[in-house]
């Protein structure tokens, strides 16, 4: 399976030794080429790059769909992206904004751009929550195998529509919205789900996104509840087993009545 590196180990459990065959995570470098120039090289789980691509060229704004890719191909080592675009690109900005995804994240946005607030009804009970959270936990195929891998899942709180794994949190949400444009699903309303610390860079996908709740089983960032509050995004962390912490936008958050 792409993305797990089989590996021999020895463990050590209740005074016990014992010679494992087991697996680790695959983490390489990749690279997204566009219109024949390097674009961004960045660490990652080498599989579906081509999602991966397509996410983070959306992200980016360089792309809105993918009737504006006219080729994409896979290098002969698996680890580059070509992509050509119908139309040109304009100079990037030179300043890059290295984020603190596990992954070594790397965006050209500006994170003090401007977003205007998400206005949307999606609300979501707490019931909901753990049970797609257990499903993306029954979901995560690569961290069954290998552990030490983040997933990541859009939802419309009924069932999961996209399920992601990778070495960077902020790389899981690329291949989510690179999932949805290979099958012209909008994501504009649906509830994003992590395993990983909610930060900075993961709210900034999250509005371009148009997803108005991010969940996680950890916890956020100031910068995230900051970057939340003005853009009306519901942030839930801490998703336990019968508890989580609401920290912003907690209107979207269904609560059964008192009595």
């Amino acid at each position: 399976m792409k993305g797990i590196y089989p590996l021999d180990y020895d463990e050590y459990d209740n005074g016990e030794w014992e010679s494992v065959d087991g697996a680790i995570t695959e983490e390489a470098l990749a690279c997204i080429s566009v219109n024949g120039k390097e674009l961004a090289t960045f660490m990652c789980t080498p599989h579906d790059l081509d999602e991966l691509a397509l996410g983070f060229l959306r992200s980016e704004g360089l792309i809105q769909s993918v009737a504006d890719v006219s080729a994409l191909t896979l290098s002969q080592s698996e680890t580059c992206v070509d992509v050509w675009l119908n139309h040109s690109i304009e100079e990037l900005v030179q300043r890059k904004i290295i984020t603190s995804g596990c992954g070594g994240g790397v965006t050209f946005d500006d994170l003090s751009q401007k977003h205007q607030p998400l206005n949307t009804h999606t609300t979501i009970s707490p019931d909901q929550i753990f049970a797609r959270l257990h499903d993306l936990y029954q979901a995560a195929k690569l961290y069954s195998e290998t552990q030490g891998i983040h997933t990541s899942a859009l939802t419309d709180g009924e069932k999961l529509i996209f399920v992601a794994e990778d070495v960077g949190r902020h790389n899981t949400i690329d291949r989510l919205w690179g999932k949805a444009l290979k099958q012209n699903i909008s994501t504009e309303g649906l509830i994003l789900l992590a395993t990983g610390r909610i930060s900075s860079e993961m709210l900034s996908k999250a509005v371009k996104m148009n997803v108005p709740i991010v969940a996680s089983r950890t916890s956020a960032t100031s910068l995230s509840v900051s970057l939340a509050k003005a853009w009306n995004i519901t942030v839930i962390g801490y998703v336990r087993r019968g508890s989580l912490r609401v920290y912003t936008g907690q209107e979207r958050v269904a609560r059964l009545p008192k009595f």
